[in-house]
């Protein structure tokens, strides 16, 4: 009994020690440069194709232990949609395809767990945010808000003692954005992959 009890004791003090070792906090502010490539979804009897695009994301983040890290995201690119009906034949109406330029904003909650090895920071990402599509000028359009779910991993490369090279790898996870009122929404969920290159200032 006594043993299982120091045990317990050792490991949860254990536990608050390395939770509190100062060594390995790190606030820092990141800026990468990305290129977004999404999937082509299907659904209700439409067709939905996002245009590839490049985009910019704003990360500050704060690294107390390899369990506790978080970050708040912002990211920008274009997200231009292009809606068609995959039906044919004479039980179809034809509708006329319609191409939407629109902008996509991002913002993020991230839980961040990590581990340093010298000058490197190997790192994942996993967390939930917002996703504001808003098209650019045309008509029968409309601005849409969706939900959407981010995981990733990246490399830490600190270069100086205050600023290094970030390299990472975001998913995206969310519902397609039925910026059309000509088409009945996919329905569908869709995926943007998110490979980036940037720098990241310790503060």
């Amino acid at each position: 009994m006594r043993s299982v009890f120091i045990r317990r004791f050792l490991f949860i003090a254990g536990a608050f020690a390395f939770s509190c070792l100062p060594s390995l906090a790190q606030t820092d502010v990141g800026l990468s440069l990305y290129g977004a490539f999404s999937g082509t979804t299907n659904g209700n009897g439409t067709t939905q194709s996002p245009a590839n695009a490049a985009g910019g994301l704003i990360e500050v983040r704060h690294l107390r232990n390899p369990i506790v890290g978080f970050e708040a995201t912002y990211s920008y690119n274009r997200a231009n949609q292009t809606y068609s009906s995959p039906c044919s034949g004479t039980e179809c109406t034809s509708v006329i395809p319609q191409s939407v330029s629109a902008d996509a904003h991002e913002i993020t909650a991230d839980w961040v767990p990590h581990v340093k090895v010298g000058s490197f920071r190997p790192f994942g990402v996993l967390g939930v945010g917002a996703l504001f599509d808003v098209p650019q000028g045309g008509t029968d359009t409309r601005t849409v808000t969706k939900a959407v779910y981010v995981y990733g991993a990246g490399l830490d490369w600190g270069l100086l003692p205050h600023l290094g090279v970030r390299f990472q790898y975001r998913g995206n996870l969310y519902k397609a954005p039925d910026l059309s009122q000509l088409y009945t929404s996919t329905n569908s969920f869709t995926h943007t992959a998110e490979p980036m290159l940037g720098v990241y200032l310790r503060l």
